[in-house]
């Protein structure tokens, strides 16, 4: 993490930056968060993460008393005094008041932290393992971005330890959901299918600027209840994120191999550096 950070209305050294213990989102996780990619300091898809984030502090309840304009804005800040431009970007709304252990009478309703860092370095082909029971699509709080994200990182870091660089979590129904930081593609007669998000998987940035963008490159692209049988009669596997844009699998325990990147990943993948190079154009960068 960079030395600088954003609290509220400020950039301030992060050994500055004080956080009242009881505030209710640190206590429970009662928080909204999205982590963004930053390319020649301008971070990307913004729009598209600040529509996604009010809609789950809605769903969750969090007041959101920041503007657009102004929070974009100080990313871009922050990038620059952090030296940043070329990286990632979390932000984050810490709910302050409500609950039985809260004591945050002072601060605002609710806490925006932002923090940079250097990109994450992925394999060239991912290694993914099989995850049970690890997506309940039910739940009412499914597919929401919230600072209470043990589930998803616990098993990331139990799929490390065994070697793999990610989990391919199933739903209560057996289904295909996600990836613990990612959405998956299958690629099969010349389709792209992915889950639906009825499945429980989050409404990926990447995944969202995918579908909008793979049919004007000649793609087709559909969603689709997708079970582990479908791996055996996939050509290709990929999953898609802020930090990987579109990134190959080369296999899937316990005994899926692909090729790794396969000819419709890497053309998506060519696609999708472009449509960046476009959004940029467009930014003025």
């Amino acid at each position: 993490m960079d030395s600088l950070i954003i609290h509220n209305d400020r950039i301030a050294s992060l050994k500055e930056v004080h956080l009242s213990p009881g505030q209710v989102g640190l206590l429970t996780g009662w928080g909204v968060f999205t982590t963004l990619r930053i390319y020649r300091g301008v971070p990307f898809a913004f729009e598209r993460h600040w529509a996604r984030m009010r809609r789950d502090a809605e769903r969750l309840e969090i007041p959101l008393p920041y503007e657009y304009a102004k929070v974009r804005q100080v990313i871009m800040e922050l990038a620059a005094a952090n030296e940043r431009l070329e990286g990632m970007a979390r932000v984050s709304f810490v709910k302050n008041q409500g609950g039985l252990w809260a004591q945050a009478d002072d601060l605002p309703p609710t806490d925006l932290l932002v923090f940079t860092r250097s990109l994450v370095a992925w394999p060239a082909a991912h290694r993914l393992e099989i995850q049970a029971g690890g997506i309940f699509a039910d739940g009412q709080y499914a597919g929401a971005k919230m600072l209470s994200w043990v589930p998803h990182a616990a098993v990331l870091e139990r799929a490390h330890e065994k070697g793999f660089d990610d989990a391919l979590l199933l739903n209560e129904k057996g289904q295909l959901a996600e990836c613990t930081s990612a959405n998956v593609f299958l690629v099969r007669d010349a389709r792209i299918l992915t889950p639906p998000l009825s499945s429980g998987c989050l409404a990926g940035i990447t995944r969202e600027v995918i579908f909008e963008m793979a049919p004007k490159a000649g793609f087709v692209i559909q969603e689709a209840e997708l079970t582990t049988d479908d791996l055996n009669s996939a050509e290709e596997v990929f999953i898609s994120s802020t930090t990987r844009e579109v990134a190959g699998v080369g296999f899937i325990s316990p005994n899926w191999k692909y090729a790794c990147p396969g000819k419709q990943t890497l053309a998506l993948e060519q696609a999708f550096k472009a449509y960046v190079e476009e959004y940029l154009a467009h930014a003025g960068v």
